[in-house]
């Protein structure tokens, strides 16, 4: 057999295509992360190529002729010197055996086992995730699996596996049919690790919930009894000064990141550009040339645990792009980060360039300002991603702090010069004041005469001084959502005054939308693609809006650090947010032109419709009508969220200036049930489309399970006033108006009297937006 030599050596026998491992390190624990080398290739499947998988603490044990792979829990520890209170605790919580071998042979304190089988395993989960994504059932077909040797090695302190896996069974949904030459047979390969621990000179350094960054933590039980059980780290590289009483000094190693080989140009440029933004930070952190970024040398493996690899990764339909790490659980420790940027993107923003400025009028070329604008996306999304595998999470409120984290999630700034969209300055080119802050809280080596502890906080404190602040995730959803400046894909101190300009743009765009949106010899019908991202440019700006209604301001406060806890929002700016909103869903802003209508037929042979497109009602044609619902649902269904109605009740309670539910019913039918139907009948028609939008939301609100009592009770009485005002004007309405009033009576009617048996109304979504803002 062949001898692979190194941290845990192996065998290979090419006759069974079979690999035995020697063990020499029993009891001894490492390192075992699981990967996907090769993957399906549909963003909505979720199998990337070098996709990450889990990373565990593992160690080998023998029991008789049994080889166990025990994984122990380090979610539950007992740091004290006393044996007895540490075996107290590890009994208490389980363990994992993740896989057990048979012993071949044994000589000399080292062990040999056939470990063929467990490599040829679905430790990636493959069968799950295509069940779980309705894709299909699908079991291992061992008969067209093997390992896979270019990718197996082995070195001084890691050892390397891969193998090919075939996975069988029947096709039941389209994402697998169509990225499959044939959907009953997936292949793929997965990837094995065993790495060598770090060794104990790491210092894990305490999390803060203002510093910005992901927490480890674990449970001490042998905590004294006044003091927190759970243990919180923030997760970081290692990374030390060579002259920690320097203000500049060199590292002692730099941290290292390696662009695929894959990634063509001039995308790999600006990434490598883009994520090389954060030796800015590291040397307002005290450090000279600690951050690098270099080409993925030829012969390197990217899932290979030494390197530091951003990913270009191809799929079949656009989605996310992913900033993962392999942590060390015991520390926090990053050993490795690992960047998968989706290739697709990068057309994304060619498209919406395309919708801003009808740019073929007298060249089929893509102007040079689109392309530049793409790739100062790609340069922002290389440090973003980056930013995660630093440690680093989600800072939402950046945006309206002038662009002071890569770690936002910034829409394209829009400017309007002389009438006319400019995009020159779409993106930022360089890193933020925030992102230098939280380097500085996660990376600073401090002398050993300073207080650690005393120093972050002053890092903290001093950039709350200068007008800094973190919120994550939770914060800036839409849906829920209730702090106003914590925003995904916006931008602006101001998000009412934003969305004012936002739609100002939109204007503009649509003003000019026409035929020099595409290029010479592409299907007219494609103008469909290209207005999509235009007809909804104003998407994010508006969930941001939504936030102040019945919004809070607060922060991630600590108690005597001077920051707001928590304050109502100014009732006339909530009103001035209403209005906002409402002004996305007038006909006039939701009608397209005659002109455009005209030149936009239905789809030719070959070309399908897809998510990327609004939803039609028409079989074939384009369809204005349902576009102008799809946009005031949109807005509705973010207005008549089930926990904003009821803060606006609990706030409007606490404080009578506070707007109620009840007066924001009032305001949103006044602005549309009530308003007289315009003479041209194209307005008209939107109008009673949106009307039909926001009844839909009501009875949704009031049929919403996790709506509470008393916003069911305002809803239906509101519902009820409508009714009333409805028949006493419907005589006095055109034909037309007359069967828009009478069926809403009778659909407000039918919910009234069997409000658990009435089915509402299917709410037309918007397209696609992922990966700019969906959630």
């Amino acid at each position: 057999m062949k001898k692979y030599e190194g941290y845990f050596s192996f065998y290979y026998d090419e006759k069974s295509d079979k690999i035995f491992l020697e063990i020499d390190k029993l009891d001894e624990e490492f390192l075992y992360v699981n990967s996907l080398a090769a993957g399906v290739g549909s963003n909505d499947i979720g199998l990337d190529r070098n996709q990450l998988g889990n990373d565990r603490v593992v160690k080998f044990e023998r029991k008789g002729p049994k080889i166990l792979l025990v994984q122990p829990n380090y979610k539950y520890r007992a740091i004290s010197e006393s044996e007895d209170e540490k075996n107290a605790v590890r009994d208490a919580f389980a363990q994992s055996v993740l896989y057990g071998f048979k012993l071949v042979a044994e000589e000399e304190g080292k062990v040999l086992v056939d470990a063929t089988d467990f490599f040829i395993s679905d430790s990636h989960h493959v069968i799950s995730t295509l069940k779980r994504s309705k894709q299909g059932s699908y079991s291992l077909d061992k008969s067209r699996s093997a390992l896979y040797l270019p990718q197996t090695k082995a070195f001084p302190k890691n050892s390397e596996f891969e193998a090919t896996l075939t996975f069988s069974g029947e096709a039941q949904g389209g994402y697998i049919r169509s990225v499959t030459p044939t959907s009953s047979a997936i292949t793929v390969r997965v990837h094995h690790s065993f790495v060598e621990l770090p060794d104990g000179d790491y210092e894990p350094r305490i999390f803060d919930p203002r510093a910005g960054y992901f927490s480890t933590s674990y449970y001490d039980y042998a905590t004294p009894i006044g003091e927190p059980l759970e243990k919180r780290f923030i997760t970081r590289h290692r990374l030390k000064k060579k002259d920690s009483n320097a203000a500049v000094s060199e590292p002692i190693e730099p941290i290292i990141y390696y662009m695929d080989r894959g990634t063509p140009e001039p995308i790999r440029s600006a990434l490598m550009e883009g994520a090389s933004w954060w030796n800015q930070a590291f040397e307002a952190a005290g450090y000279k040339n600690a951050f690098q970024v270099k080409l993925l040398p030829a012969d390197a493996d990217p899932l290979d645990v030494r390197y530091n690899v951003i990913n270009w990764v191809h799929r079949s339909t656009r989605g996310w792009s992913y900033g993962s790490s392999v942590v060390d659980p015991r520390t926090g420790e990053i050993i490795k980060g690992h960047v998968l940027l989706g290739s697709l993107r990068v057309r994304q923003d060619y498209l919406i360039a395309e919708g801003l400025l009808a740019p073929y009028k007298n060249s089929t070329s893509v102007p040079k300002e689109m392309e530049e604008m793409a790739l100062a996306r790609l340069r922002q999304l290389a440090a973003h991603e980056v930013g995660h595998t630093l440690g680093l999470a989600h800072s939402y409120t950046s945006s309206s702090e002038n662009r002071a984290s890569v770690m936002d999630y910034p829409h394209p700034l829009i400017k309007i010069t002389n009438g006319e969209i400019d995009l020159s300055d779409a993106y930022d080119d360089k890193i933020g004041a925030w992102d230098k802050v939280a380097i500085n809280y996660g990376y600073r080596d401090f002398p050993s005469n300073e207080n650690e502890k005393t120093e972050l906080n002053k890092i903290i404190q001093e950039s709350l001084k200068n007008g800094l602040t973190f919120l994550s995730d939770q914060d800036a959803r839409p849906k829920g959502g209730a702090h106003p400046y914590a925003h995904l894909w916006d931008n602006g101190k101001s998000p009412v005054t934003e969305l004012n300009h936002i739609l100002e743009v939109r204007r503009i765009a649509l003003n000019n939308f026409g035929e020099n949106n595409i290029q010479t010899g592409t299907p007219y019908a494609e103008l469909e693609e290209v207005l999509a991202p235009v007809y909804f440019l104003h998407r994010y700006q508006t969930e941001a809006v939504s936030k102040i209604i019945g919004g809070i301001n607060y922060r991630y406060a600590l108690r005597g650090d001077g920051q707001p806890v928590t304050e109502l929002i100014d009732a006339n700016e909530q009103k001035l947010a209403l209005g906002a909103l409402l002004s996305t869903i007038t006909p006039e802003r939701l009608m397209l032109t005659e002109d455009l209508l005209k030149i936009i037929p239905p789809r030719p042979l070959g070309y399908r419709r897809s998510r990327e497109l609004t939803e039609i009602r028409t079989s074939l044609t384009f369809d204005p009508l349902t576009a102008a619902e799809s946009a005031a649902q949109m807005t509705f269904g973010l207005l008549f969220n089930h926990s904003r109605a009821q803060r606006l009740i609990e706030h409007h309670a606490r404080n009578s200036e506070q707007p109620g539910l009840e007066y924001v019913i009032d305001q949103v039918i006044a602005a549309t049930w009530e308003q007289k139907p315009s003479n041209n009948t194209y307005k008209a028609e939107i109008q009673r489309t949106v009307n039909d939008a926001l009844l839909t939301q009501l009875m949704g609100l009031a049929a919403n399970e996790e709506s509470s009592e008393q916003a069911k009770a305002i809803v239906y009485y509101k519902l009820d006033e409508l009714k009333t005002w409805l028949n006493s004007i419907m005589k006095k309405s055109d034909e037309l108006q007359k069967a828009h009033f009478a069926y809403a009576v009778h659909k407000i009617e039918a919910f009234q009297n069997e409000p658990e048996k009435y089915k509402l109304p299917v709410v037309v979504d918007t397209p696609d937006g992922s990966p700019i803002g969906s959630y």
